[in-house]
């Protein structure tokens, strides 16, 4: 990778939204909590959510990524509260496709993931880039889980 590939890559908006991201306290009581790891780069994300009638309330993650995975959460923690199982779960798949089959960028509310666009020829960044989707996908499903049992 050069010089000019990294400096493309974390732009400095991705960079901006590394830093300010939302929701970054833990749940006191969540009905489900999940952690994602990338095994690849070793990033890692926990997430809680509160949910209720099918939608988010209340969220909070803990983020320790890299740039790219960062500004993921950011992203994507700013849209979660009122969000339904199936809306998180067609971004997270719509966010796998644009990095990964060359896809169109999410619709909204996760249109604001076109900014990592430059992200798609770095298939070892891919991983870290979809854990926020992935582990709220995952955690809605248990909390209905939780919900129905």
């Amino acid at each position: 990778m050069s010089d000019n590939d990294l400096i493309k890559l974390y732009s400095q908006r991705i960079l901006a939204l590394a830093a300010d991201i939302p929701h970054t306290r833990r749940l006191e009581h969540p009905d489900a909590t999940v952690k994602r790891r990338s095994p690849l780069c070793g990033s890692t994300i926990t997430v809680d959510v509160a949910v209720k009638d099918g939608r988010i309330v209340d969220f909070g993650q803990d983020v320790k990524a890299c740039a790219l995975g960062q500004a993921s959460a950011s992203v994507v923690g700013r849209q979660m509260i009122g969000r339904s199982r199936a809306e998180v779960e067609r971004g997270r798949d719509q966010l796998r496709a644009m990095l990964k089959e060359g896809g169109p960028v999410p619709e909204a509310p996760f249109d604001g993931l076109e900014v990592l666009l430059p992200a798609r020829d770095y298939k070892n960044r891919h991983a870290s880039i979809l854990l926020a989707l992935e582990a709220t996908a995952e955690a809605m499903a248990q909390a209905e889980e939780h919900a129905s049992a």
